[in-house]
Order: C-alpha cells, then sequence, then structure tokens
C-alpha cells in the first residue's frame, strides 16, 4: 500500500485513497451509523442514552475499519464536511500505530471520488 492516503469522510461512508507517483487505488468503507435523531418526551427504554452508547459504538467500528485500511500510512490528508474528519483525527492520534503519522485536516464538501483523487494528489504533489 502506498504511504501517502487521502480520506473523504463523513458518518456515512469513507472513500480512501491510496497514492503514489505513478499509482492510485481507492476503497470505500460504508458505515453502520444510523442518522442521529432527536429525542423529545418520554426515555422509557434507554431512549437517547441507549441510542448514543449504540452511535458511539458503531462509530468506533467504522473508524477502526479505517485505520486497519489505512495501517501503513506515513502521510494522511483528511477531508470532510463535519465532524467526522474531526473524530477521525482523534483517533489516529490514540493509535499505536498510526500515531506518528503526517496529519493534514481540511474541510471540504460532498466532493465525487474523482475529485477526491485529484485533490489527494495535488496535496502530494503527484502529476494529476
Amino acid at each position: 500500500m502506498a504511504s501517502h492516503v487521502g480520506i473523504w469522510v463523513d458518518h456515512k461512508q469513507a472513500v480512501i485513497v491510496f497514492a503514489s507517483a505513478n499509482q492510485v487505488t481507492t476503497r470505500t468503507l460504508q458505515s453502520e451509523v444510523g442518522s442521529h435523531p432527536h429525542f423529545a418526551g418520554s426515555q422509557v427504554g434507554g431512549g437517547e442514552k441507549k441510542y448514543e452508547e449504540r452511535f458511539s459504538h458503531d462509530l468506533d467500528r467504522f473508524y477502526d475499519d479505517i485505520l486497519t485500511a489505512i495501517h501503513q500510512a506515513e502521510e494522511i490528508l483528511i477531508l470532510g464536511p463535519g465532524e467526522a474528519k474531526g473524530q477521525l483525527r482523534e483517533r489516529l492520534g490514540r493509535s499505536s500505530v498510526l500515531s506518528k503519522a503526517v496529519v493534514t485536516v481540511e474541510a471540504a464538501d460532498a466532493m465525487t471520488e474523482p475529485q477526491i483523487v485529484a485533490r489527494v494528489k495535488e496535496h502530494y504533489g503527484f502529476k494529476r
């Protein structure tokens, strides 16, 4: 695997780009994280607290899948529109394998896979 990695991530999916000067490969991971509802009224059966625990567990599993996929990365560019990019950055810092990787985080709206690939190649200075 390439040591230069770019990840566009939100809570629904991660598009991972493994890049080198002469090769680019992509991989998409889907999460099992559900939408984040707002609770009102009765909390019988655990309600919001139970949902938050399940939401957190599903996110942890999703981020673990990403970390497993990029375990050899030396440089990582994280792109995304919301909180997920910061949460992933935090998880990288706690990883015994990836805590030494050079990480850059940038805000980015929704992007197509070719746009993500182009941004990653540009970031690492590879020809388009």
